[in-house]
């Protein structure tokens, strides 16, 4: 089903040749409308860019505005760790255990950032005395963060 979705948006042979490789499409193909795109999320992309960081917007969101719907919500990945991320954004916080993310505050709305996440190396997991998993903060590229989503279509990322 969401190689037909592919498909039928991008066409054919784009869908073919973005497979297994970073591929740009023209928004004259996707056709996303940029008006969809919360000001927010823009604005916290913006700032990431600008600090020096690549950031795109990943997730559902893109899936909704390939369809033209009107996300619910915007999810940014990064090249900045969550401490970088933290010092750009001044209502913010960093959450979670295993893999710490950041929500940005703006507004009523909270857009949620990510860092770029590499596969999992056995020797890079902290564990505690009883096996359990602590800490799982291993960053890598946005290539490497594609293959690690579970659908095809989140590994879809928007700019």
């Amino acid at each position: 089903m969401i190689k037909k979705l592919i498909n039928k948006l991008l066409g054919k042979d784009q869908a073919q040749a973005a497979s297994g490789k970073r591929t740009e499409i023209p928004a004259s193909i996707h056709r996303i409308n940029p008006q969809l795109v919360d000001e927010r999320a823009i604005n916290v992309v913006r700032t990431l860019k600008q600090g020096g960081y690549e950031a795109y917007i990943v997730g559902g969101a893109v899936r909704d505005l390939l369809v033209n719907g009107q996300p619910k919500d915007f999810d940014v990945a990064t090249s900045a760790t969550p401490e970088e991320v933290r010092a750009l954004f001044r209502r913010s916080r960093i959450i979670g255990r295993r893999f710490k993310i950041v929500h940005v505050m703006s507004g009523p709305e909270t857009i949620e950032v990510s860092t770029f996440r590499a596969m999992q190396a056995a020797e890079s997991t902290e564990t505690d005395e009883h096996g359990r998993v602590l800490r799982d903060n291993v960053f890598g590229s946005m290539a490497e963060d594609a293959t690690r989503r579970d659908f095809t279509v989140n590994a879809l990322y928007y700019n």
